[in-house]
């Protein structure tokens, strides 16, 4: 039964009929707080709060704390959030389904009903981080990479399909229909919800830091790791501490010739710098309501890297107009607007409204032409110095950021060897458009042979799955040329303002007679189906294909590591002469070795630039002033000759807002797909367990009993990495590619599996035993341990032996000698990828002690029963003079409380010790009970098994 906490029951008529719902201004009324001044994102989780008050896990008490929000308080109340529902990727959800699988089995050997483990609010997992750039440059590719995406996957695919009839809430959107944030803005979110006749708005936690897209709609939530979404699916509120909320400003409107990516790199950098790490940031003022929502969903979306919780828009206007658009029915888009003026939050506030935390403002008149890179998002660079940059970044030292190389090699060109025999032959399997006509004729793409080679799970030849290979021709490689160009992400592939730009761009420079190079990897992975409607709608698609930018799939690809291999003889090249070659895609992120493992230059862009850049061929051309190219007759092209005027877009964006289309492309999202329907599986409550290298029960409920383990100080730990300033979940867990030599891949040719079947370590998540041999193996990680090192090395103590830090983990365990890791700054920054600290967990690491930390990461460090322990004031491993020989004690553990103080007692070789304070950021009452437990599952397992 609905309560009447503070008498805020109230009616809201609808369309035809009498709904309830929570009344914020009733609360108001009844003197509890001044609610209408508070953030519109704080009332939205305060109505959740009011409205799932049951006196236990959301009492009165966080009900008044909440309303009573004031900007610059100390920060000590925990809100307990109960969410609308979870929505899940593939890389993260898979792992998570098999947490779920292996709590089911716990509850059979215990006796009980393994239905027990069951979601508690409607769970919906998108599969699109498994499709990957094996093919481009032709009109096949998008069918092949998907016949690859499904044969490599197929174990995966019939363990999601198990889950799917496993539990009753989970739902799955299948591979080839979009990217999980675009699919949530434009199909998930509802706007409000209805249960028992009371009508609440639509809130969620997401397995992916980017979950923030939806921001853009009004929907307040944000990325989680998958161990904080189990616990949220099984019934625990998402806990965590009152935010501060920092107000941003916005003024005046964009001028022409300035996208939406220019602005949002430009927000990123100017947040980054101003330290919203972990607020809340709200947007508002008249600049705001001039924003589309998709321009607001790109804003939205990169609030990991500008490392806000959520970058939030209030519900107005435009977001009614945008859900009529994207075919929502009238009832939906009725109640949506009818609710939120019911609770007195439509419209986007104008400055003194609301009473902020902070307030900072951006002219939108400022924002110019940008790119960012080339190894942070953060790190944005007019248009017009990125050649500057980039050459100025070639000969600063490694130490500085920099690549140390002479500024003499600058404008070295290397050849790029002729293809052998072997390569022609593996060539022409390859199904690329840019293989000689002789070469493609031996294997036409889509021919019964090929299609068959791929599909029996046979490679087509050694090496790379289906390397794309150049033409005979001679070529020759320089540092700064660009070898992939890719219109890729969640970021910009929603807005069709840059599609649609990059289409007319991309018309533009073929009617002028520019090309591009064919050794560069080109690639268009919309963010759904969409997309290629409205492009073909308005006859661009055939522009774009013509210069290489052919469809590859619908899906999370290069932004992810999803960017396939580069042609063998390209690869080479860049390898043995240590070229700095470039890639320039429309994403989000751009960390070291994410994108390619030999790429090292990677530069975020417009869908518009990366089309430029690709004509161009490289960074180390002045697109502002220097000719892309050159036209038929010779004459140079100038990047203005070729841009979009504001008109021209917007003459074509009613082709991106039919709501017709939405709804038959969402309308039935299994119809029509054979590859997802041909996938079989077992049924039954609990998994069977069959012999796989992607799906492995986890070993984190081996001797699992319902009594927790009492904690004890840390004694005798030995140091298994110091790190340095701005280590991400990409180095500690990471994405993209298995290479043999490591001990991941050494795992996977012991277990059959060949190279070319290797698939990436995100694909891999289900796996255990892969995913901790891939923990701190970043090729790119630099371990301070070892100066001047790269790649997941270590130095294992007393001996000082050099090996893998995987290899060296296990020794430590075998001898029971715990370990702890050093950082820096922004320790853990990146993506949400739980694997980060379940991997850091079952190395054996008992403490991470930085001098910072990212929000999920950290969270997730506690989730999986790992201390992140803060240095204070100055201290660093630095300042401290740690070498990675010492002893390290930790005291202070016997009885934990949120945010105490540790002492870290360092005893050095010469017998030599020092004591020095850590904070303790276990920083909620919650999350102690989580560490005592052991971590977030077993903690949630004991409270199901003793409801």
């Amino acid at each position: 039964m609905s309560h009447n906490l503070f008498d805020t029951l109230k009616d809201l008529a609808l369309p035809g009929r009498k709904v309830k719902f929570y009344s914020l201004p009733a609360l108001e009324e009844s003197r509890i707080g001044k609610v209408s001044r508070l953030p519109v994102s704080i009332r939205v989780v305060l109505e959740s709060v009011l409205r799932n008050c049951d006196g236990k896990k959301v009492t009165e008490t966080h009900v008044k704390q909440l309303a009573n929000w004031q900007p610059n308080a100390a920060r000590a109340d925990e809100i307990p959030f109960v969410v609308s529902r979870i929505v899940l990727q593939d890389f993260t959800g898979v792992p998570l389904l098999v947490d779920l699988a292996a709590m089911r089995e716990v509850a059979k050997k215990m006796g009980r009903d393994p239905k027990l483990v069951e979601p508690l609010v409607p769970v919906d997992l998108v599969v699109d981080h498994s499709v990957q750039v094996d093919h481009y440059g032709d009109g096949e590719a998008l069918h092949l990479n998907m016949e690859i995406e499904f044969r490599r996957n197929k174990e995966r695919y019939q363990f999601i399909k198990w889950g799917m009839q496993a539990f009753d809430t989970f739902k799955v959107v299948p591979p080839g229909v979009g990217i999980v944030h675009q699919v949530n803005l434009e199909y998930l979110a509802r706007g409000v919800h209805e249960k028992d006749g009371v009508v609440y708005p639509d809130t969620l936690v997401g397995t992916d830091s980017h979950t923030t897209m939806i921001n853009g709609i009004g929907v307040v939530g944000w990325g989680v790791g998958g161990i904080e979404a189990e616990a949220g699916m099984l019934g625990q509120p998402v806990y965590f501490l009152t935010p501060d909320v920092v107000g941003v400003n916005l003024t005046g409107r964009l001028r022409n010739g300035v996208t939406a990516t220019d602005l949002v790199l430009t927000v990123t950098e100017m947040l980054r710098r101003s330290n919203v790490v972990g607020s809340f940031v709200e947007f508002f003022g008249e600049g705001t309501a001039s924003l589309t929502v998709p321009d607001r969903a790109t804003i939205a979306n990169m609030a990991p890297e500008y490392g806000a919780t959520m970058g939030f828009f209030p519900v107005d206007d435009a977001t009614i107009e945008y859900f009529q658009g994207t075919g929502r029915s009238e009832e939906e888009v009725a109640a949506l607007q009818s609710y939120f003026k019911a609770q007195e939050l439509y419209g986007i506030p104008r400055k003194g409204d609301i009473d902020y935390s902070r307030e900072l403002e951006l002219d939108l008149t400022t924002v110019s032409p940008s790119l960012a890179g080339p190894r942070r998002p953060q790190d944005r660079i007019e248009m017009r110095d990125i050649k500057s940059r980039f050459t100025e970044l070639f000969a600063q030292p490694v130490v500085q950021s920099g690549y140390g190389r002479d500024a003499a090699d600058l404008n070295l060109r290397y050849p790029v060897r002729s293809s052998d025999e072997r390569r022609v032959d593996t060539c022409a399997a390859s199904g690329s458009s840019q293989n000689t006509e002789a070469n493609a004729a031996a294997v036409r793409p889509g021919t019964e042979r090929h299609i068959k080679e791929m599909v029996d799970n046979r490679p087509i030849v050694g090496g790379a799955e289906a390397p794309v290979c150049p033409p005979n021709g001679p070529i020759d490689l320089g540092h700064g040329d660009v070898v992939i160009a890719a219109i890729t992400s969640c970021t910009n592939t929603s807005n069709p303002s840059v599609l649609l730009a990059a289409g007319l761009l991309a018309k533009k420079a073929v009617e002028k007679g520019l090309s591009v190079k064919p050794h560069i990897k080109t690639s268009l992975a919309p963010g759904s189906r969409i997309v290629t409607e409205y492009l073909h709608a308005t006859g661009l698609l055939s522009y774009l294909e013509q210069l290489g930018f052919y469809l590859a799939g619908y899906g999370c690809t290069t932004c992810i590591g999803n960017s396939g291999p580069l042609s063998e003889p390209i690869e080479e090249a860049i390898v043995e002469n240590d070229l700095v070659c470039s890639a320039v895609l429309s994403g989000n992120r751009n960390f070291e070795a994410r994108i390619h493992p030999s790429i090292r230059a990677n530069f975020l862009a417009s869908p518009p630039l990366v089309v430029a850049y690709a004509i161009a061929g490289t960074v180390l051309r002045d697109v502002t002033t220097e000719p892309l190219g050159f036209a038929d007759d010779g004459s140079p092209v100038q990047l203005a000759d070729v841009w979009p005027s504001e008109d021209e877009i917007q003459g074509l964006m009613k082709y991106a807002a039919n709501a017709e289309t939405f709804r038959r492309l969402y309308g039935n999202l299994a119809e029509g797909h054979p590859l997802w329907n041909e996938v079989s599986s077992v049924s039954g409550n609990v998994y069977d367990w069959p012999k796989s290298t992607y799906i492995a029960e986890p070993p984190f409920f081996q001797d699992f009993s319902m009594r927790p383990g009492q904690p004890g100080g840390i004694r005798n730990a030995r140091v298994l990495g110091i790190f340095g300033d701005s280590v991400t979940t990409d180095h500690i867990s990471p994405a993209g590619s298995i290479r043999d030599t490591s001990p991941a891949g050494k795992y996977l040719l012991a277990n059959g599996v060949t190279k070319s079947d290797f698939n990436s370590y995100g694909a891999r998540r289900g796996n255990h035993d892969v995913m901790m041999r891939g923990t701190f193996a970043n090729v790119r990680i630099k371990n301070l341990m070892i100066p001047g090192s790269e790649g997941g090395i270590t130095l294992h103590q007393p001996d000082g032996q050099q090996m893998s830090i995987y290899d060296a983990a296990m020794r430590y365990l075998a001898d029971n000698i715990p370990t702890v890791v050093f950082g820096g700054e922004e320790y853990g920054a990146g993506s949400s990828r739980d694997w980060a600290a379940k991997g850091t967990q079952l190395l054996g690491v008992k403490a991470v002690i930085a001098r910072s930390f990212e929000r999920i990461h950290r969270s997730n460090l506690v989730g999986m029963g790992v201390l992140p322990l803060q240095f204070k004031d100055a201290d660093s491993a630095e300042s401290l003079g740690i070498h990675g020989d010492e002893q390290f004690d930790l005291m202070g553990l016997e009885d934990i409380r949120a945010q105490q103080d540790v002492t870290l007692v360092i005893r050095k070789e010469d017998g030599s010790s020092r004591e020095i304070s850590l904070r303790c950021r276990i920083d909620t009452a919650i999350e102690v009970d989580y560490y005592l437990n052991g971590g977030i599952l077993p903690y949630v397992l004991r409270k199901l098994m003793s409801g």
